[in-house]
């Protein structure tokens, strides 16, 4: 599961919110610069703009709903939206909107998750316990 929180930019205004609770209102982005310039690099648009994006036939406003219900929803199509605490993010009003029609394809983007390189600890130690045991056979 990707979780909003890891995205770059979106922890520290999760920090910023705690501290200062003006940041997680829906019309702080005009007041906050660095909330549009997290959104547009993590989805490569801002919320006003996602505004303007003309919803497909058949769109089921998911982006309008209660927080809570977005959050079901999020971790159905493999996102989680949510603090240590499990609540919502503080900031999920202003980022919700650009990843539902990230995740949908009706614009923006995705951000890029490298494929994990790390090898499996379990599978390359039995790799290697299985060339010590064929070793030591002969």
């Amino acid at each position: 599961m990707r979780r909003l929180r890891d995205l770059p930019g979106v922890a520290e205004l999760e920090r910023k919110a705690l501290m200062k609770p003006r940041y997680a209102d829906v019309d702080a982005a005009h007041e906050f610069p660095e909330i549009n310039e997290c959104s547009r690099a993590a989805f490569g648009l801002t919320a006003e703009e996602a505004d303007e994006v003309v919803r497909p036939e058949g769109w089921d406003n998911i982006d309008r709903r209660p927080e809570r219900e977005q959050v079901a929803a999020f971790e159905a199509e493999g996102w989680d939206v949510t603090g240590e605490n499990r609540r919502p993010l503080r900031m999920l009003g202003h980022l919700s909107q650009q990843l539902w029609l990230a995740l949908r394809g009706v614009a923006g983007e995705l951000p890029f998750v490298p494929d994990d390189d790390e090898p499996d600890p379990m599978k390359s130690s039995l790799a290697k316990e299985a060339a010590a045991f064929r070793r030591n056979r002969r």
